[in-house]
């Protein structure tokens, strides 16, 4: 179980899908005159961090083997089963340590130089994360989830997209801003659903449920998985041409809301257009 935790880990990380929202609030403000302002509060789950990344350092050393019986069904294994698997495994142990360094270099890429596996990992992240603007909190709790908030206003005068972090290049989007001519926003928040499964914290056959199967059978080895629970709020004083809350907009002291609440089985990514005319 843990091998197959692995294996769907490595391709989501290596396709830029590294980061997961736990418990959070999150606001985007925008009102005229392009102003602007976002806030995100709570927890960030970095996917490469944590047992995860050890468990993949150390799989070429968990040999098992595995028998059958006529239906295909779990048997003991014959000790000439055992011995023939077992030099299957050895012989085979080359072209997995070699694929593993290559896995391994892809994902250091990927995170900018941060060696997951490193112990220091997570402190490094968290040092980037400080020195940029916005991040006013980052408290690493471990098993790669950091408790984070993060404030930003100004005015708006090109796109937006959050989280970034410095090095990390194609990291997944919880929130993005795009400005559109005619004086329109298309705000879309693909990190708060799972369309198209894309997030692998969202639904029944995420990673997180294979996460908690192999805690089951494995004595709890797995590492914590946080499941995305929140609110996300856009306050404007525009116009919204569309969106897909289930209320649509509300009145608010400075013009009105649109509010999504974010669970494990948030299927629409929450998305609106918003005119300033």
């Amino acid at each position: 179980m843990k091998r197959i935790v692995i294996a769907l880990l490595a391709p989501l990380l290596l396709g830029g899908c590294l980061f997961s929202p736990g418990k959070f609030t999150s606001e985007l403000q925008l009102f005229a005159n392009d102003q602007f302002a976002f806030t995100y509060d709570g927890e960030i789950q970095m996917l490469a961090l944590g047992k995860l990344a050890e468990m993949a350092n150390n799989s070429d050393e968990n040999f098992v083997a595995e028998c059958y019986d006529a239906d295909f069904d779990m048997a003991e294994c014959s000790e000439a089963e055992i011995a023939e698997q077992r030099a299957e495994w050895d012989a085979g142990a080359g072209d997995r340590r070699a694929e593993q360094a290559r896995e391994a270099e892809k994902m250091r890429a990927v995170l900018g130089g941060i060696d997951p596996a490193n112990p220091e990992a997570a402190q490094e992240v968290a040092a980037r994360l400080e020195r940029q603007r916005g991040w006013q909190r980052v408290t690493y709790k471990g098993d790669g989830v950091f408790d984070v908030a993060f404030a930003v206003s100004g005015t708006l005068t090109h796109d937006f997209t959050f989280p970034t972090i410095e090095g990390m290049l194609g990291a997944n989007a919880f929130v993005s801003v795009n400005l559109r001519d005619g004086a329109q926003v298309r705000v879309d928040a693909p990190g708060f659903s799972r369309q198209q499964d894309s997030n692998p914290m969202f639904g029944g056959g995420s990673l997180a449920a294979f996460a908690a199967m192999a805690e089951a059978d494995d004595g709890g080895d797995m590492p914590q998985i946080v499941m995305p629970e929140g609110t996300f709020t856009i306050v404007t004083d525009g116009r919204v041409l569309a969106n897909n809350t289930d209320e649509g907009p509300a009145p608010h002291a400075a013009g009105q809301s649109l509010s999504w609440k974010i669970g494990a089985t948030t299927r629409q990514a929450p998305t609106a257009l918003i005119a300033f005319d």
